[in-house]
């Protein structure tokens, strides 16, 4: 008898010990944002004297007191990497989210207007798609004469389809279910569907659909900005920061792009990671084993 309460009670402690995927998940997800959420906030209160020039400093390798060191005119490397990572996160944030509200326009409306509306906005994905983004992103910055509007302008303007693909087969098949059926059987009304059956069910997919475009909005806006179609040069952006650093590099000066590129990819996994183990919540055969 002894001997099967201690079993038992071993079996009871490793059970409330171990955790599931729904508890990693969460608990990575909480960790990732908060860390996503500090470079926002601290790069935000940096100030210009930080990432002013100090010609006494130029030139000087990473070290303990300088851990990114300080690029040809004595700015610490540090302190303009964050500030440019927070300002790409901050564009790619409201980029993701103006392109997940024309994705989730346009997805309910081709699904619910019949299929001439429908048939119009999947011509009108595969139009999209079919041109290279970063093509698109520098026409529509320059069009509406760049700088930050056109970075957001652009970079919304051009995530959307893949995640108005997704919501419309969404919408589709939850007009399908037998509830909405039903409810089309009451006399109810195209827009009292939409907004009490469909959106209820599609707002979590729109999530992680934003999330998940959110690494390619700051990918895509420092891409441009390195090319020189993005943010002014008096920006500390990162791809502002990597495309000065290019001219420095045959001098043995790595430091200057290896650590704001290095920053750039981790922040872009770490989003990117946010995406997948959120969708991983949010489906049930995956969110409670």
């Amino acid at each position: 008898m002894n001997e099967a309460r201690n079993v038992y009670i071993d079996n009871n402690k490793r059970s409330q010990i171990s955790f599931g995927i729904r508890e990693k998940t969460l608990i990575s997800i909480g960790i990732f944002t908060i860390f996503l959420g500090s470079i926002i906030i601290f790069g935000s209160l940096i100030t210009e004297e930080q990432i002013s020039i100090n010609l006494l400093n130029k030139n000087q390798a990473p070290s303990l007191e300088l851990l990114f060191g300080t690029d040809w005119v004595g700015r610490n490397m540090l302190y303009r990497t964050i500030k440019g990572l927070s300002l790409s996160m901050k564009i790619g944030l409201l980029s993701s989210f103006i392109s997940g509200l024309i994705a989730l326009t346009l997805g309910v409306i081709g699904a619910t207007l019949g299929n001439t509306v429908d048939s119009f906005i999947s011509w009108f994905i595969d139009l999209v798609l079919s041109v290279p983004h970063t093509l698109i992103v520098i026409l529509i910055s320059i069009s509406v004469g760049g700088g930050l509007k056109g970075v957001i302008l652009g970079v919304s303007l051009t995530h959307w389809p893949s995640l108005t693909r997704v919501i419309r087969a969404e919408v589709i098949q939850i007009k399908q279910s037998d509830y909405a059926k039903i409810s089309r059987n009451f006399g109810k009304s195209n827009l009292y569907i939409a907004t009490n059956h469909i959106l209820p069910h599609i707002i979590p997919q729109l999530l992680v659909g934003i999330v998940l475009v959110f690494p390619h909005a700051v990918l895509h806006e420092a891409s441009i900005t390195f090319l020189g179609f993005g943010l002014p040069p008096h920006e500390p952006a990162i791809g502002i920061i990597l495309s000065e650093a290019m001219k420095y590099l045959s001098s043995g000066r790595w430091w200057l792009a290896f650590f704001p590129g290095l920053s750039l990819v981790i922040v872009s996994l770490m989003v990117d990671n946010i995406g997948k183990k959120f969708s991983q919540l949010i489906n049930p055969k995956t969110a409670y084993k």
